[in-house]
């Protein structure tokens, strides 16, 4: 499947428009995560564990994107923004949120 932030896709023809899918998850981070992440800001460099969170819930709310827009008999998404914010008192989850609209393309 074609997943773009593209309003079309190059080449292809939308035939369908199916609806707009979604996917969403939520990650909590952990004690540790955060101790290691407050030294890195302090001394510089890369965060790599806040990263393969990140990473990780990004690519979980793609696929659950994916598979909503698989049920509408979708064979591509298109426009699809994603949003990034953290929650709880201490911002101790992490929120990934995506849509997009469910296309047939010929």
């Amino acid at each position: 499947m074609i997943i773009t932030t593209t309003p079309n896709i190059e080449g292809k023809q939308v035939t369908h428009y199916l609806g707009v899918v979604t996917g969403e998850t939520i990650f909590g981070l952990n004690v540790v995560r955060d101790f290691f992440a407050s030294i890195r800001d302090f001394i510089g460099g890369r965060a790599n564990s806040y990263e393969e969170v990140l990473n990780k819930a990004r690519t979980e709310a793609l696929n659950e994107m994916k598979q909503r827009a698989t049920a509408l008999g979708a064979n591509a998404i298109i426009g699809v923004d994603i949003s990034y914010q953290s929650l709880g008192g201490n911002s101790t989850m992490l929120m990934v949120c995506c849509s997009g609209t469910a296309v047939k393309t010929a």
